[in-house]
């Protein structure tokens, strides 16, 4: 299986982790977004040296794997070009902060070495949380949630379309690699020198695929606004589910969990 082909199989998989009918499942989408943006936006806020403020809100992200029925090792399986990227943020840090902040076993760590953890680690926990959101709620659901809090028609159109249309696109570049390797079957990879014929292949392929979809959706009534299949209203359950995760993700901010337990050992 070509790589192209894993990654259309994985959006896939992505799909069907969303249609799954688990209790996380059945939360509004609302309010799994507003979780979603409180707890990014608690986790950001936190100092660039409180690295031990930051460990107890992998709370979050574990029990919704445990409730979601999700494997952590598929998420960061998933998420394994995205990861370097995070952990590469920070990664010059130690060479500019040389303040001494800890001393263990004679070993003096800097604070660039703190700063460059927390950033890793605020990148992981945004990252697992997003993949969360996906996987428990899928995009149709997330667009949905997304035009209730009265984001512009255009923009969540997009977004749809973009996720919904990206396999057609990543099937169409799998198609023009492989009559590629027909044509040079000794041949590893692509050439750099048509790089750019076989790009511009692509877009045209691109382009008539997307007037075909276009001319499609016109037909069938599309007005600038989609039709979404869940319009069902909050809930007594999403509204406890709601209060009581931004009950938790708020303490966590507030209270210094590693201080206290520090002070109790």
């Amino acid at each position: 299986m070509s790589k192209i082909n894993k990654a259309i199989y994985e959006i896939h998989e992505m799909d069907e982790m969303a249609d799954k009918n688990t209790n996380i499942n059945r939360i509004h989408p609302l309010v799994k977004l507003i979780l979603t943006v409180v707890y990014i936006t608690c986790v950001v806020s936190f100092d660039k040296y409180d690295i031990f403020g930051l460990l107890p809100m992998l709370l979050y992200p574990l029990i919704i794997f445990n409730l979601a029925e999700i494997s952590i090792k598929s998420c960061f399986k998933k998420l394994r070009v995205v990861l370097p990227l995070v952990c590469f943020v920070g990664l010059f840090n130690p060479l500019f902060d040389h303040t001494p902040l800890l001393h263990i076993g004679g070993v003096v760590i800097t604070g660039g070495v703190i700063s460059m953890l927390t950033l890793v680690i605020k990148g992981i926990y945004t990252l697992v949380a997003t993949y969360l959101l996906v996987a428990t709620t899928g995009i149709e659901k997330i667009c949905y949630a997304l035009r209730l809090l009265h984001i512009p028609g255009i923009i969540v159109t997009q977004i749809l379309l973009v996720y919904r249309y990206i396999t057609l696109l990543m099937g169409e570049a799998n198609a023009v690699i492989e009559a590629y390797s027909m044509r040079a079957p000794n041949q590893k990879g692509v050439k750099y020198k048509i790089w750019g014929s076989l790009i511009g292949q692509l877009l045209l392929r691109s382009i008539d695929r997307a007037e075909n979809i276009f001319d499609s959706m016109l037909l069938r009534g599309f007005n600038g606004e989609f039709y979404y299949s869940d319009r069902r209203r909050c809930t007594q359950t999403d509204y406890i589910y709601l209060f009581l995760w931004l009950g938790i993700i708020v303490g966590l901010r507030i209270v210094n969990i590693a201080g206290i337990i520090a002070v109790l050992l």
